[in-house]
């Protein structure tokens, strides 16, 4: 897809956001020794990594199609978003560990105020960061890109919950409440690195177009009945930011092939303004034929 190359710059900004906050949160951490506070300078790391990983996706993604790979690259995007969830799941279990050890062996925060400050700067920076990757990801139908979003929005409302938490602690002297929120937070990460993976799952499972895609889809076919032209055998799969479909138009058998193909062409024509970036391929049928009727199945059985 020609647009697609120029998603990696937008990879770039993530790795860029991903290294800042990473550090900011990470000086956090040393200056007050909360352990809520290295939870979240540990999943900035996780953002560094899943950015590297969706920008290498992105850039297999923009490959045009070749002969071992006919219908495009875009799947690549799915490993991605299967990586990105995976390397969520670990560090929730590096944060899990350093919860446990510090509610056995509770202390006192130090320079709260400086940590919290710290921890602030990496979230607005992380808060702009998705804003624009969920942007972006949406308008190109990039599962990368969103997932990176997602990431990274995990990671704000962690950081929000967190700089709570650290203030509470420094007000009531709670200590044990940081290592508890500590592993709240990695409960938290886990299921969303568990959506990020099954999504990874669902879009290599060849999932159909979601259903708003699917009922502008039918919606077009179903326009053409006037015309005398029915449809059936409709199946459809998202491969990224590709969409692709196939149906059975069936056509009075008294039309030329001229005429149907004509018409064929406007209905695909109308569909692809429906849905972007759809790829069609159409069967034509006379409807007069009860063959035409039974030719629905996956696996069409032999001929008799």
């Amino acid at each position: 897809m020609s647009s697609t190359p120029s998603l990696v710059r937008y990879a770039w900004l993530s790795v860029a956001a991903a290294l800042l906050t990473f550090f900011l949160k990470l000086l956090a951490w040393k200056v007050t020794g909360s352990v809520s506070l290295l939870s979240d300078a540990l999943e900035s790391l996780a953002n560094l990594a899943a950015a590297f990983i969706a920008m290498a996706s992105l850039s297999v993604a923009a490959r045009p199609a070749d002969d071992d790979h006919a219908y495009g690259h875009t799947k690549a995007e799915y490993f991605a978003s299967g990586i990105e969830g995976a390397l969520i799941m670990v560090a929730a279990g590096g944060i899990g560990w350093n919860a446990v050890d510090r509610l056995l062996t509770p202390q006192p925060l130090d320079q709260p105020v400086l940590g919290i400050a710290l921890s602030a700067a990496a979230s607005l920076v992380n808060l702009a960061v998705a804003r624009v990757l969920f942007t972006v990801g949406r308008n190109h139908h990039s599962v990368a890109l969103e997932a990176d979003a997602r990431h990274l929005m995990t990671d704000v409302w962690t950081s929000v919950v967190v700089i709570a938490a650290v203030i509470l602690v420094s007000l009531t002297g709670w200590f044990w409440l940081d290592p508890v929120l500590g592993l709240l937070l990695a409960a938290h990460i886990v299921v969303t690195g568990i959506r990020l993976v099954q999504q990874s799952m669902l879009g290599l499972m060849d999932t159909g177009l979601p259903p708003d895609e699917l009922t502008a889809v039918r919606s077009v076919l179903d326009s053409f009945g006037s015309h005398g032209v029915h449809h059936h055998a409709l199946r459809t799969r998202v491969a990224g930011a590709r969409r692709f479909m196939s149906v059975h138009l069936l056509f009075p058998g008294d039309w030329s092939v001229a005429r149907a193909h004509a018409l064929s062409e406007d209905i695909e024509a109308a569909l692809r303004a429906a849905v972007p970036r759809l790829t069609i391929l159409t069967h034509l049928e006379p409807i007069e034929d009860p063959a035409s009727w039974h030719d629905v199945d996956l696996d069409r059985p032999p001929a008799a």
